[in-house]
């Protein structure tokens, strides 16, 4: 069956305490329980007026906000919908088992929200963490690039042109020997002399 709608809790005013169950005026609590527990929907509906303040009252202590509050209470009696046939009259009255589920659901609602507190927390420090890092890595490659491209103008003419098309161009020794129609040995001894060369302008040891 379709679970009943449960209606936003009205704060109660300062005079409202416990909204205590006259024998009198109708079913017991145990007999309400025992009716949803048969998926009564009016006994459910009664049995939310006569306890809800109350209810809402516990979890407004525990949770202080009112709109944590009312989630709490509307999800207090979603769960006495789908389990009210768990009451055990033998082992309490009906409001004590209720108030055992509000605080238990009160009180994993702080947890929660702590837990997604902390999470925020922890995922901001790591992207600022990572922000950070680009930043530094951007400014460290930008800066080593710089370096280098101002060493290579320490290079010879012939040197810069054969380190180039090797290590910008991607080319093998012979393929750089071809294209500026040098031999191979030479244009390995261009390159070789090029790189020491560099590697003294930029501090490599």
């Amino acid at each position: 069956m379709e679970t009943p709608r449960v209606s936003r809790v009205n704060p109660p005013s300062p005079a409202a305490h416990e909204s205590a169950v006259d024998p009198n005026a109708g079913p017991s609590l145990t007999d309400l329980l025992l009716r949803i527990a048969r998926q009564d929907r009016s006994a459910f509906a009664l049995f939310y007026e006569q306890t809800s303040k109350r209810v809402y009252g516990l979890a407004r202590r525990v949770l202080i906000d009112p709109d944590l509050s009312e989630d709490a209470t509307q999800e207090v009696y979603l769960q006495v919908w789908n389990t009210a046939e768990r009451f055990n009259p033998a082992l309490g009255s009906p409001m004590a088992w209720l108030m055992t589920l509000a605080h238990r659901r009160a009180v994993d609602k702080v947890r929660s929200e702590q837990s997604a507190t902390d999470r925020e927390a922890r995922y901001g420090a790591a992207t600022q963490t990572i922000d950070h890092d680009d930043v530094v890595d951007t400014v460290t490659q930008r800066l080593e690039a710089e370096s280098v491209v101002r060493c290579l103008d320490t290079l010879t003419e012939t040197q810069q042109e054969s380190v180039k098309l090797a290590y910008y161009g991607g080319l093998t020794y012979r393929e750089v020997a071809e294209k500026l129609g040098v031999a191979v040995p030479t244009i390995k001894s261009r390159i070789r002399d090029g790189l020491l060369r560099l590697k003294t302008c930029l501090g490599v040891t």
